[in-house]
């Protein structure tokens, strides 16, 4: 069965990133015991990464780049946020490379990294930390099988064999 959307897929991965020279760092990797599954089309991937692995069937694989705009997009240098030292109360000033979890107005969630604190404020840099690179994944097609209505209705996929993990 190939992938396409309303499909589960279960996969391994490999990501780098790549630099402008070429070279590429080691981000993460799956396992077997640990791999990805997803349902496909729904919106939980990359377009574009699903895109590159539409129509592989279990056991094909795969490599791919992703550019920066494809991916998490470009770094915006104003995406910048001074939080006041006195939000931080009790729990007393993060350290620098934190990640920070934060919510806006209308309820998403996010993530920041502290880049700066100072007595008066915590400065948090808002963008994705994979902005503004290049991805390249190695991916192996492990299973591919259609989604249940309950996955479906649900949105989300429930293991690779339809049950969620308790």
């Amino acid at each position: 069965m190939a992938v396409e959307n309303n499909n589960v897929v279960t996969l391994n991965y490999t990501l780098h990133t790549v630099e402008e020279n070429g070279e590429k760092t080691f981000v993460e990797q799956t396992t077997s015991e640990n791999p990805l599954t997803f349902l496909h089309g729904v919106g939980m991937m990359l377009p574009k990464f699903e895109e590159n692995i539409t129509g592989l069937d279990a056991g094909d694989k795969t490599s791919f780049e992703l550019n920066a705009a494809d991916a998490y997009g470009e770094r915006d240098d104003k995406a910048i946020a001074q939080l006041p030292a006195d939000m931080f109360g009790e729990m007393g000033l993060p350290p620098v490379g934190e990640v920070l979890p934060l919510q806006d107005n209308d309820g998403n969630q996010f993530r920041a990294v502290v880049v700066e604190v100072t007595p008066e404020a915590v400065v948090a840099d808002l963008n994705h930390p994979m902005a503004g690179k290049k991805l390249n994944f190695d991916i192996e097609i492990l299973s591919v099988r259609p989604a249940t209505e309950e996955e479906l209705s649900h949105g989300h996929a429930h293991g690779a064999d339809g049950t969620e993990a308790h």
